[in-house]
Order: structure tokens, then C-alpha cells, then sequence
């Protein structure tokens, strides 16, 4: 079976992980057809049937062995992959500004009432919605400029996830 795997935290400040040692800790679980993207932590391999859990452990267990490096890991099959896709809600964004639409990987489903709150109370440019467990944010005007992270990592209550922009999804989901 074809999995797709994200790494939180990749190749930012002091945690540099190059791709040849990220497909190396996949191939040394004995996982094929390794591809890795984008040198930030996306990996795409083919292996046995198992439970994504499963799959999380044993990579971020293999990777903390054979770098030292801990990172969460996010597991997701290519349907998976497709209906993040599909359940996209803000279609403007992904075609005018697609790396300006993020969206955030979570374990758990995101809790979508708490979202749609904080965002009937929000009033900045920014938009998100999340719908099952992923969160979808467009930023208008970038990333960096946004004061909506806090409240949402509040609102989401999941500190533990990892974000791709749109171009990246889109890369991730035709490499599978």
C-alpha cells in the first residue's frame, strides 16, 4: 500500500534532515519505492498494510534511532490524500494564491465548531475552516504578517500537527 508521510518541523533552524537520510530511515524499514519532496519532510513510500499509528511509530522511532532527530510524523493514504483535496473549501485560494492556503495535518478531527467561533469573532482576512482532520487556512496576505496562529492552535486545542502549503499538498498527492 502506498503511504504518504509528513514531517513536523523539518529542515527549520537547527532541525536539518536531508533527503538521502530521511529515504535511508524509510528504506531501512524495509519500505519501497521511497521518494521524498521538497527537502522539508514529505516522504512517499509503498508498504505493507498496517494501521497509520503503526506506521508513525515506527518511523519516528527509526528516524530518532538512526539521526537523533524527533519528529511527529503524519501518515496518510492517497484516498486520504485525495479527499483533503476534494473537501478543500476554499477553491479561490488553491487556484489564485495556492501557497498562501495552508493546511494543517492533525492525528484527531479538528474540532470545527471551536474554529467556526473563533473566526465569527475574528475579523481579520484570514479564513479557516476545518473539516475532519485537517484544517484548511487561507492567508491573503501571508503567513508571516498573521496574528491568527495563537487563537487557532487555542481553538483546535492540538498542538501537535504540521502544516503544507497548496502547492505542496498537490505535490504530495501526485507523487503517491
Amino acid at each position: 500500500m502506498r503511504w504518504a508521510a509528513l514531517l513536523r518541523g523539518i529542515n527549520l533552524g537547527k532541525r536539518q534532515l536531508k533527503s538521502a537520510e530521511l529515504k535511508a530511515v524509510i528504506e531501512g524499514l524495509g519500505f519501497t519505492d521511497v521518494k521524498t519532496l521538497l527537502a522539508s519532510g514529505n516522504v512517499v513510500f509503498t508498504a505493507p498494510d498496517a494501521r497509520a499509528e503503526q506506521l508513525e511509530a515506527q518511523i519516528h522511532a527509526a528516524l530518532a534511532d538512526a539521526t537523533g532527530l524527533k519528529s511527529e510524523i503524519f501518515v496518510r493514504t492517497p484516498d486520504e490524500m485525495n479527499a483533503v483535496i476534494a473537501a478543500n473549501p476554499f477553491s479561490d485560494a488553491a487556484t489564485d494564491r495556492p501557497s498562501f492556503l495552508v493546511v494543517t495535518f492533525h492525528r484527531k478531527p479538528v474540532d470545527s465548531a471551536a474554529v467556526e467561533a473563533l473566526m465569527a469573532d475574528y475579523g481579520g482576512p484570514e479564513r479557516a475552516q476545518a473539516i475532519d482532520r485537517e484544517l484548511y487556512i487561507d492567508f491573503p496576505d501571508g503567513q508571516g504578517r498573521s496574528i491568527l496562529h495563537a487563537p487557532l492552535g487555542k481553538a483546535t486545542r492540538d498542538p501537535v500537527t504540521t502544516a503544507r502549503n497548496w502547492n505542496t499538498v498537490l505535490k504530495i498527492r501526485d507523487a503517491l
